[in-house]
């Protein structure tokens, strides 16, 4: 006989051992217990998927809301440190005590009915967001989009993202097979916003099977600006003058015009000011998205994983200035094309410091510095490996000189392994 558990972290580990697979492509069992639970939303649901940009898009979101005044819930994944962050309720992630009933509920619902560690957890923050006075509900898609857990819901918007070639294993080789899955969070005759420039044709084909409302980036809005500010154009609405968002990085214009294109479609029902949308965007916040940490030597915290995320990263490290060296703590998961990863930032680093990570999907350090030395570079840059991202980081701090560079990249685990007993302080050769 099971004991019932007390804390989250046993709850947590409770929903690890329920299911034999962290992934189980089928929506039958989620759906069947969310229905037990009576799972449904009376106010706007926007629901965001994408291979990059879905955080920051999600941030935005939630930021211009809460600056209108909305009261907002958002279902936020992966966490990099505590799990809480994945339950965010107006701007502030839930507590303890707050998740803990919704748990319990999850647990007397599902039965003999075994759910994933993703779904056991999704349907309790789902119940917080029930159970609490909201406006707008805003639910961040993981793997895919067709069969992701997230998709029993049925959205009033849908938000996808950047498409490019991810978890290739479960979702197709091709942009094309992956947009096809991400395209299935959209619904009938409601707004699908693709902030992707260059969508696959397999996401314009869906949208149209299916008689989504689809708003296409360059036809039903568009953004343009200079060095100090940036102007968007709706179907009917325009935001002119508007600065940069908080959040750093080329592509964060990108994410906000595909939120601000989901707030003109929700507009009826949730009206933005312009005062909102300045706030909002002056104001967003997310860890680990081109995070610059304040002192010497210069500190970047970014999630990047795939190839074109890290391309992305490249360029904005390489529009950031001159530092004399740069050093960078890596750590991955084996499942990733560590090649065309890495050579995207090889050219601007100078030392490696690879890491294990506390998950068994995660290469080696070894692994990865053999994928490094394998890039075949004309001048081979140093390379050491390390049991953690703390230890990683420790190490790079010690070799840095105060005018240099440390980018930390790579899996959730990787930054997250850095922040989670806070950052090292700076060596004595620092401080002077």
């Amino acid at each position: 006989m099971m004991q019932t558990p007390r804390t989250l972290a046993d709850w947590l580990a409770h929903c690890e051992r329920l299911h034999p697979k962290n992934i189980d492509m089928t929506l039958d069992r989620v759906r069947a217990v969310a229905q037990r639970l009576g799972v449904r939303f009376e106010v706007p649901v926007i629901t965001v998927a994408g291979t990059n940009g879905k955080g920051s898009t999600c941030a935005m979101l939630e930021s211009i809301a809460l600056a209108a005044g909305y009261r907002v819930g958002l279902y936020a994944k992966p966490h990099l440190v505590h799990f809480e962050e994945r339950c965010r309720v107006n701007g502030r992630m839930a507590d303890e005590a707050t998740l803990l009933p919704h748990f319990e509920a999850v647990e007397a619902a599902r039965g003999d009915t075994t759910l994933s560690y993703f779904e056991f957890t999704m349907l309790a923050i789902l119940r917080v967001f029930m159970h609490t006075p909201l406006d707008l509900v805003i639910l961040e898609v993981g793997l895919g989009g067709r069969l992701d857990a997230v998709n029993i819901v049925d959205t009033d918007c849908a938000v996808l993202t950047s498409i490019d070639l991810d978890h290739t294993d479960w979702l197709g080789p091709t942009r094309e097979d992956i947009g096809r899955e991400k395209a299935h969070i959209m619904r009938p005759g409601k707004p699908a916003i693709v902030s992707d420039p260059m969508p696959p044709q397999s996401v314009i084909d869906h949208a149209g099977r299916i008689g989504a409302d689809l708003w296409l980036a360059g036809r039903d809005f568009r953004h343009s600006g200079d060095r100090q500010q940036w102007q968007w154009a709706g179907r009917q609405r325009r935001f002119n003058a508007l600065a940069y968002p908080a959040l750093r990085g080329a592509n964060q214009l990108l994410n906000a015009a595909g939120a601000l294109a989901a707030f003109e479609a929700l507009y009826e029902q949730l009206p933005i000011s312009a005062q909102a949308v300045r706030q909002g965007l002056a104001l967003v916040d997310l860890p680990g998205r081109f995070q610059i940490v304040p002192g010497q030597p210069t500190l970047v915290l970014d999630v990047a994983h795939n190839p074109q995320s890290v391309a992305a990263l490249a360029l904005n490290l390489d529009q950031m200035g001159f530092f004399p060296r740069t050093h960078a703590v890596f750590g991955a998961m084996r499942d990733k094309d560590l090649p065309a990863l890495l050579a995207k930032l090889a050219p601007l680093v100078d030392h490696w410091y690879l890491c294990d990570l506390e998950t068994p999907r995660a290469a080696t350090a070894a692994e990865l510095a053999a994928a490094v030395q394998a890039l075949h570079c004309a001048n081979p840059p140093a390379v050491e490996t390390h049991a953690s991202p703390a230890a990683a980081l420790r190490a790079a701090v010690a070799a840095a000189d105060p005018a240099d560079r440390i980018v930390v990249f790579g899996s959730f685990y990787t930054v997250g392994g850095v922040l989670k007993d806070g950052l090292p302080r700076l060596s004595a050769k620092h401080a002077g």
